[in-house]
Order: structure tokens, then C-alpha cells, then sequence
């Protein structure tokens, strides 16, 4: 059997977690930030645990994250 190719696209915007959760960043914080208020902001900075609905497909994407 060969090696799986890993999806390079998902690997540039996940990371897997210590207990092997997929993280992700948050959208909305790249550009228009003036009208958003500081504490969304903050809030935007940290990563977000992927759902688990859609870690199924983002394994498969990334075999050996």
C-alpha cells in the first residue's frame, strides 16, 4: 500500500492538540477591524476546536496529523 498524500491546504490551517483534537483559527480578524470592539477582537486572537462533525473529513484530509 503507498503512503497517503496529505491535503497541503489543511495542513497549512490545522494543527492537531495535545489530546489529538484538530485546532483552527477564527475567521473575521484579518482586515475591517476598526468597527469590530476590542474584546471581539481578543476573542478572535485565540484558536478554536475544529467540530466534531467535520474532524471525520479533516483526518482523512490529514492522515498522519
Amino acid at each position: 500500500m503507498p503512503k497517503m498524500k496529505t491535503k497541503r491546504s489543511s495542513a497549512k490551517r490545522f494543527k492537531a492538540t495535545g489530546t489529538g483534537k484538530i485546532s483552527r483559527h477564527h475567521a473575521f480578524h484579518s482586515h475591517i477591524l476598526t468597527k469590530k470592539s476590542t474584546k471581539q477582537k481578543r476573542r478572535l486572537r485565540k484558536d478554536a476546536i475544529v467540530d466534531p462533525a467535520n474532524a471525520k473529513g479533516l483526518k482523512r484530509c490529514l492522515p498522519y496529523l
